[in-house]
C-alpha cells in the first residue's frame, strides 16, 4: 500500500512538473543589464519588436534558431518573430528590472499560425509566373504589415518648401530590404509626384573629387501615391534587393514634383543600410 501510495505521488508531481513546463507562453520580461535568450523550433527569419525600447537582435545573414531580447523602462509592448518555415509566434514584452528567467524553449505547438500556408503540388509547377506572383504577395502582406506597425530605425527626414521626406523604417526579410518611405505635405498646394528614386553615391578621394550614382531598382512599390493633397500625409514601402554600403558611401532619396520645383534629396547613412531592423 505504501508502495502504491509512492508511486502515485511521483506521478502526480512528474505529471504537476511537466503541465508546469508545457504551459502556454504569452508574456516575455527584459530589462537593460541582462540578455534573456530566445530559442525557437525553426530558424529566424524575421523579429520585430512594436516599442524601441525593446530590442530582439539576431543573425539575419546566417539563419539561426535563436534570438537576445534587452530592454529599457517603458510601456509594454509586443514581439512578432517568423520563422524559416513561414512559423508566427506573437509574445507580450513587459520590462522588469529583477528578471526569474533568463532563457526560452519555444516549442512549436507554440506557432499561431503560418505567414502562408503551404500547398504543394505531386507535380512540379513550370510556370514561373505563379512565383512571380507568389513573391508579390508575400511582398504585399508585408509592407501592409509595416506601414501597421509604429517602429522606427531613426531620424532620417528633409525639409523643404512645406514638403517632408522621411525613412521611418528599414527592414531586412528574405533577401530584401523594405524601405517605409513618408512624405508630408504641409504647403496649401497639392503636390503631383513626378518620380521618388533611391540611388548610392560613391565620393572619389583626392583633388579631382567626382560623384558616382548607381539608382537601385525596386522590385516591388506598395502604397506609392500620384498625388498627395495640402497637409496630407502619405506612407508607402519600397522593395529592393539586399544590398550594402562602405563607408565612403551613402543611399539618396529623390523626391521630384511634376511641374513644379519642390524637390528633395534625402542622404541616408552606411549605418542603416547596413544595420536594418
Amino acid at each position: 500500500m505504501k508502495n502504491y501510495i509512492l508511486i502515485t505521488s511521483t506521478l502526480l508531481v512528474f505529471a504537476f512538473t511537466n503541465a508546469q513546463n508545457q504551459e502556454k507562453l504569452d508574456t516575455i520580461y527584459a530589462n537593460d543589464h541582462k540578455n534573456v535568450a530566445l530559442f525557437f523550433p525553426e530558424a529566424i527569419n524575421q523579429g520585430i519588436t512594436g516599442a524601441e525600447h525593446f530590442v530582439f537582435t539576431y543573425n539575419r545573414e546566417k539563419q539561426q534558431h535563436f534570438g537576445l531580447l534587452q530592454a529599457k523602462a517603458g510601456k509594454e509592448s509586443n514581439l512578432l518573430v517568423i520563422g524559416a518555415d513561414g512559423s508566427v509566434f506573437s509574445y507580450i514584452l513587459k520590462y522588469k528590472k529583477q528578471l526569474s528567467r533568463l532563457n526560452y524553449f519555444i516549442a512549436k505547438k507554440e506557432s499561431i499560425g503560418k505567414e502562408k500556408p503551404v500547398v504543394r503540388d505531386s507535380v512540379k509547377d513550370e510556370n514561373p509566373q505563379k512565383d512571380l506572383s507568389s513573391n508579390k504577395d508575400h511582398f504585399r502582406r508585408f509592407c501592409s504589415y509595416l506601414l501597421s506597425i509604429k517602429q522606427r530605425i531613426g531620424r532620417i527626414k528633409k525639409r523643404k518648401h512645406g514638403i517632408v521626406l522621411s525613412v521611418d523604417n528599414i527592414v531586412f526579410n528574405k533577401e530584401q530590404l523594405y524601405f517605409v518611405i513618408k512624405i508630408e505635405n504641409n504647403s496649401s498646394l497639392d503636390y503631383d509626384l513626378n518620380f521618388l528614386k533611391l540611388s548610392n553615391e560613391t565620393r572619389k578621394k583626392g583633388k579631382k573629387k567626382s560623384l558616382q550614382r548607381l539608382y537601385q531598382q525596386p522590385v516591388f512599390k506598395y502604397s506609392l501615391p500620384a498625388k498627395i493633397g495640402k497637409n496630407q500625409t502619405a506612407k508607402m514601402v519600397y522593395v529592393l534587393p539586399k544590398f550594402s554600403l562602405s563607408n565612403d558611401r551613402r543611399a539618396v532619396l529623390e523626391l521630384n514634383e511634376n511641374r513644379g520645383e519642390r524637390n528633395l534629396k534625402l542622404k541616408i547613412s552606411h549605418r542603416f543600410i547596413n544595420n536594418p531592423n
